[in-house]
């Protein structure tokens, strides 16, 4: 979950305007606005596929090999606005003083554009410091809470005398999801959940295999991408988190 040093520096100043904003739950997921928010995917990743068609390269921002798949596309709207392939960067859009970073994901195939928020992302920055600082006082160790699967754990807040920390699902309204941590302290969302949803929405579960990634579903089937989060696999009939897939 190391974040590249170029992305990082992005993120924390999209942090540190967020922070100063007071937000927490997207405006652009509020009922009032979805239209919008669907109008801003269709203008960017048609700027998106006429650049790429005129220019042979995508406009995104450089990232490190390491960064997160899901963090590591983020779109430089300054290269749109050159070529005058879009007039105004969306107002959800962190370079507007919005919540979301606007990021690319299926590069190598058919380029889609997405949104990340930041919300979600301050949430898990905040738990990773609570973590950290109960490991440096605990000689290493983690708190551990409940186990959700094999090196994963529950945080336990109760250890750390904090107040429990949860995210904002923007997959379904007024969801909250829940964070769980590996064996080392690296703290993510847990979007079990939500993928489970999913899939008995649309009656999947024929359709999987114990290999492939099911985040994917959900980058799919929304306009967001789930950041901050380890990969799943279909085991033993329920999304479960696994070690040694690349984030």
């Amino acid at each position: 979950m190391v974040v590249g040093k170029q992305a990082a520096r992005i993120l924390v100043l999209c942090l540190m305007c967020l922070a100063l904003a007071g937000c927490m739950y997207p405006q652009d997921m509020r009922k009032e606005n979805q239209i919008a928010t669907s109008e801003y995917i269709v203008v960017v990743q048609n700027a998106i596929d006429q650049y790429q068609a005129k220019t042979g390269v995508l406009p995104i921002k450089n990232s490190e090999e390491t960064t997160p798949i899901f963090e590591k596309y983020p779109i430089e709207f300054k290269k749109l606005k050159e070529r005058a392939l879009i007039s105004n960067v969306p107002a959800n859009a962190f370079e507007s003083g919005g919540s979301v970073v606007y990021m690319l994901v299926d590069v190598e195939t058919k380029p889609a554009v997405k949104m990340m928020d930041l919300a979600s992302f301050q949430q898990t920055v905040e738990a990773q410091k609570l973590v950290d600082a109960y490991k440096a006082k605990n000689n290493g160790q983690i708190p551990k809470g409940e186990a959700v699967a094999p090196s994963f754990y529950r945080l336990d807040f109760v250890k750390m005398n904090k107040k429990p920390l949860v995210v904002q699902s923007m997959y379904t309204r007024q969801v909250q999801l829940p964070l769980l941590m590996n064996e080392e302290g690296q703290v993510a969302i847990d979007y079990a959940e939500e993928i489970m949803r999913l899939i008995d929405k649309k009656s999947l579960q024929s359709q999987l295999n114990d290999k492939q990634d099911l985040r994917q579903l959900l980058v799919k089937e929304a306009f967001f991408v789930p950041a901050r989060s380890y990969a799943y696999h279909w085991l033993n009939g329920q999304p479960t988190p696994v070690m040694g897939v690349p984030m």
